[in-house]
């Protein structure tokens, strides 16, 4: 992530937050800067995502202070699919008509990873869209018995060849 200061700001207007954290609303890029030195103060823009980016007026110095921060905390945590970054996912799939005894071994397994701290994935598989109805019932059974240890992100989305939810501890 890109932290830019002063000059290096391109935007005709930002959306700008004072030193004390108050907000001060959109302004021009020119009256933002003039503000930034009026104050003895950097501008510091940390997002160009949104339009006009959110900028803030910094302690002068500590701009790129806050830049070397910004970027150290977004290397940490690799990203994941959704969710909360540096989150562990992990996927079980099932099948739509699955014996007890794996299905009790499945669900032991999807248990101890939610008590655990991870979110996981469940996919069960159908062989044909006819199975769909199959696929579904066996993840609503297994959200009714895993209530205790996880709570479903989404509801249940499902396709022609099976379904699946993501269940995160609580």
């Amino acid at each position: 992530m890109a932290v830019l200061i002063n000059e290096q700001i391109k935007a005709f207007e930002v959306m700008l937050t004072g030193l004390n954290g108050e907000k001060i609303g959109v302004v021009s890029r020119e009256e933002a800067l003039a503000l930034a030195k009026a104050a003895g103060a950097d501008l510091v823009c940390t997002s160009l995502m949104s339009s006009p980016p959110p900028c803030s007026l910094t302690p002068k110095g500590k701009g790129k202070d806050k830049a070397r921060q910004d970027a150290k905390t977004a290397g940490k945590g690799a990203p994941s699919h959704g969710g909360k970054s540096g989150e562990k996912v992990k996927e079980l799939r099932f099948t739509a008509h699955i014996e007890e005894h794996d299905y009790d071994t499945k669900l032991r397994q999807a248990d101890k990873l939610l008590r655990g701290g991870s979110a996981v994935q469940i996919v069960v598989k159908a062989s044909g869209a006819k199975e769909g109805a199959a696929a579904k019932a066996v993840l609503e059974r297994l959200l009714a018995d895993l209530k205790e240890a996880g709570r479903k992100e989404s509801g249940i989305q499902t396709s022609g060849k099976g379904s699946q939810v993501k269940v995160n501890p609580l």
